[in-house]
């Protein structure tokens, strides 16, 4: 995935999003210049395969990722068969993402396993084989395929995104894996430390091609610097409930916050984290200001190794404002342009 002429610049459709209003929002994406965009697959709100047929269906060019599929959800065969049907009928524009899956949605369906590294070892390297045309037969720790082929394979390679957060994913992405989703929150120091973790791995495998990073970003920016304050004021709850969900990981501890957020989730929850929370973890977790802000933190990422920056409207009352503002940049962040 890398046209010239593409902006770096995506958004991801949130999660709460009807499912009929996905084709209108697709098309706005692709008509404000967006360089792609992202369907969420988060149990039990979207379905992301069904979601990216509507906004592929829904517009022209502007390339669909699925962020992301648990590995553990569906047989590898059953979404190599799915994707291998998207990705002929709109060549060149599918990115899937594959990841573990958040632990308490997948055991909700039963679906623990006691290895999440081996499904997705798995599950990548057998749906790139039968996307491929190759007949699998397999028994693995997870999956078992017994003489399993596409009959519809595709005939260009699909790229398979992962959306994992530590070292043993991102090590496992450099060596199989095509791209990297990394999720929102992400600290620029994260996105450094995972280009950096992402070439080694790749190296280490032999592999000559570059490793796609797409990071996404909690957004809130509006066109008025008169309002950064709003913006700003609106943005800390909603980040203060992602900090609190999430708790101290690789992202957080990658800007040396784990031990405050630690001591501020052991007092309460989001609205201790929201009502305490240093006023620069708004910076350092989201994207909030004006557009010359949006500018400027856009190029901190881009520079640190993302290849794309994709926005990911958590606050329902500016995400119009959000995407007008930053679409009138997608220009100035094309593929090959600094």
């Amino acid at each position: 995935m890398t046209d010239p002429v593409r902006s770096r610049l995506g958004m991801l459709l949130g999660s709460t999003t009807p499912p009929e209003e996905i084709g209108k929002y697709a098309a706005e994406a692709e008509s404000a210049g967006y360089g792609e965009l992202w369907i969420p697959e988060d149990y039990f709100f979207l379905g992301g395969i069904a979601g990216a047929a509507l906004a592929l269906g829904a517009t022209a060019r502007i390339p669909v990722g699925i962020g992301v599929m648990s590995s553990v959800v569906r047989h590898p065969a059953l979404l190599a068969m799915e994707l291998a049907t998207l990705a002929r009928a709109y060549p060149g524009r599918l990115i899937p993402g594959l990841g573990h899956g958040v632990p308490a949605w997948t055991a909700q369906m039963g679906l623990t396993q006691r290895s999440p590294m081996s499904a997705l070892r798995e599950t990548i390297t057998g749906v790139r084989a039968l996307l491929n045309g190759e007949t699998v037969d397999d028994e693995g720790r997870f999956a078992t395929f017994r003489q399993v082929a596409l009959t519809h394979p595709v005939p260009e390679p699909l790229p398979l995104f992962t959306g994992v957060l530590g070292d043993k994913g991102l090590d496992l992405t450099g060596r199989l894996a095509d791209g990297l989703l990394v999720s929102a929150l992400a600290p620029v120091e994260y996105v450094r430390a995972a280009r950096q973790k992402l070439d080694a791995a790749a190296e280490a495998a032999g592999r000559t091609d570059r490793v796609t990073i797409s990071v996404l970003l909690a957004a809130n920016v509006t066109r008025d610097p008169s309002r950064v304050a709003d913006v700003r004021a609106a943005l800390k709850p909603v980040l203060a409930f992602y900090l609190a969900a999430t708790g101290p990981g690789p992202l957080t501890g990658a800007a040396g916050a784990n031990e405050q957020l630690a001591d501020l989730l052991s007092r309460g929850g989001p609205e201790v984290v929201a009502a305490e929370m240093p006023d620069e973890w708004l910076d350092l977790f989201g994207l909030v200001g004006d557009q010359d802000t949006a500018r400027a933190r856009i190029g901190e990422y881009l520079a640190a190794g993302a290849d794309n920056v994709s926005l990911a409207t958590v606050v329902a009352d500016g995400a119009a404002e959000t995407l007008a503002a930053v679409g009138e940049l997608t220009g100035e962040f094309t593929h090959g342009k600094e």
